[in-house]
């Protein structure tokens, strides 16, 4: 039975749980809810719970550790010859074996036999029934994929079988159980206090294995490469360089992070005016009516794919810059070179700008929003004009929030990809000329993982240290912000 169907049974045993539970309740009760501990809803989804909860366990168990375990019993069957090998070539023959397991079903008992002897071409066959392999197959891979088959079903069945028991028994356990005073609330409600203590857990748990596995493979790139040669290094060339030079390249941050730095602070320079304005006029200028369909165009910016900016920036933004740079040299000196390239900061930070926008304007205007109406109220009948309020009162009331606002838009900037990759080049130097393409950290962690890869050189697991670089700037940004805001809030609320 496919997993499909178990879930389906599940749902079904844990429904008809749910009403007999509640059945059970009227009845233990004489039909009086007064005489039970709890709502008879209670008792009902106490018995769901018990009938679906530990079978959903069993089955998630099952079907993370199930597979390793068949897959370690048919390598074990391989021959000697074939285990002797390296661990690449195994893998290898258990690709093909787990590609010859998937045709199998289309073959017939005549042309299964033909397999087994060799004298069938497999691969031919099973590529007519869209079953490609990556190489001729050899007549022990034919025996261990059909072993490979009988195991999964074999552990199929079992997990199905188990499964539904488990259902079965847990909904007769649980109705058992119902009584007058049975505290079936108390169960349910411990039962969904540590489902959303897990939920909550999920984010901080996901955020320690990123970081943990980060710092494993950072840890093996500092062994290879001196952190003061990354940290303030300024050539960034991570290429095997020729006999009797360093094998290991050059690994400068400093060329990237100040791109990063420079293309992330030329966007803030065209978000931030922008999205300022935009959140002041929506929030104590805008009509009802124009606020409640400029808001939502507005931000309609954000819900943009990133590369859809990229390619705007590919095709428009950089070609306008350096015509119009070109026409500028031209009437100036008669020469109508391009000084500003089509590939640049200035380009890239323009377009990571406009993505920007919304981001500065949300966050602003609802700060803007939340400040006390008394304090309007109070400046404008001392007769200050909305301009002076806005300016006098308003603004100052709300700086700490729209700085942290900022912050967060800042750290967001840091780590856009696909716009500096399409907008700003791949060059990694260092230089203050605008209209010069640069690149930044996230670029080059593209760059470093393209490809068929093993992480076993610092040419690829310099990736991660610049992932943990970049996971240690925003993280600082975001903490700041927060603390930005919190004292915010505890100043207004």
């Amino acid at each position: 039975m496919s997993t499909s169907l178990i879930l389906l049974c599940l749902l079904i045993i844990g429904a008809a749980a749910y009403v007999l539970g509640r059945t059970r309740a009227n009845t233990v009760s004489g039909g009086k809810s007064s005489g039970l501990h709890s709502r008879p809803g209670y008792y009902g989804s106490y018995a769901a719970i018990w009938a679906l909860l530990p079978a959903l366990i069993v089955l998630g168990l099952w079907l993370a550790i199930s597979p390793s375990i068949v897959d370690s019993s048919v390598r074990g069957a391989f021959p000697e010859n074939v285990r002797s090998q390296p661990a690449a070539t195994q893998s290898l023959a258990f690709g093909m074996v787990s590609a010859i397991a998937r045709g199998l079903p289309f073959l017939t008992e005549q042309e299964l036999a033909g397999a087994r002897d060799g004298s069938l071409d497999l691969q031919a066959k099973l590529a007519e029934k869209g079953v490609p392999l990556a190489g001729p197959s050899e007549p022990y891979m034919v025996e261990a994929a059909a072993h490979l088959n009988a195991l999964r079903a074999t552990s199929r069945a079992v997990m199905t079988a188990v499964v539904i028991l488990l259902s079965l028994a847990g909904a007769a356990l649980a109705l058992r159980n119902i009584a007058p005073t049975f505290r079936a609330r108390n169960k349910v409600e411990r039962v969904i206090l540590w489902a959303l203590l897990g939920a909550s857990s999920i984010a901080i748990l996901t955020t320690v294995g990123i970081v943990l596995s980060m710092l494993s493979e950072a840890a093996r790139f500092f062994a290879m490469v001196p952190a003061n040669e990354f940290f303030f290094g300024t050539v960034w060339d991570p290429r095997f360089a020729g006999a009797g030079g360093n094998t290991f390249g050059s690994f400068g941050l400093v060329p990237l992070l100040a791109g990063t730095l420079y293309i992330g602070f030329v966007a803030m320079l065209v978000a931030v005016p922008v999205g300022l304005f935009a959140a002041i006029y929506m929030a104590e200028y805008a009509a009802p009516k124009v606020r409640s369909v400029a808001k939502p165009l507005l931000e309609v910016l954000a819900g943009i794919p990133t590369i859809v900016y990229g390619f705007f920036a590919l095709v428009t933004v950089g070609p306008f810059l350096r015509d119009i740079s070109a026409a500028i040299n031209g009437l100036l000196t008669g020469n109508y070179a391009n000084f500003i390239q089509a590939q640049s900061v200035i380009t890239a930070g323009i377009v990571m700008g406009i993505m920007l926008i919304p981001y500065v304007s949300s966050l602003s205007d609802d700060i803007i929003t939340a400040v006390p109406r008394a304090l309007r109220d109070g400046s404008l009948g001392l007769g200050a004009t909305r301009s002076e309020t806005i300016k006098r009162v308003i603004l100052p009331a709300a700086l700490p929030g729209v700085v942290g606002a900022l912050l967060m838009t800042a750290s967001r900037a840091i780590g856009e990809t696909m716009i500096v990759v399409l907008a700003a080049g791949v060059a990694a130097r260092i230089q203050i000329n605008p209209f010069e393409p640069m690149t930044t950290v996230t670029v080059k962690i593209v760059n470093q993982l393209t490809g068929d890869l093993e992480f076993t050189s610092p040419q690829t697991l310099v990736a991660f240290a610049l992932g943990i670089t970049l996971f240690v700037i925003t993280l600082c940004l975001n903490i700041y912000a927060l603390y930005i805001v919190r004292k915010y809030r505890e100043q207004y609320e």
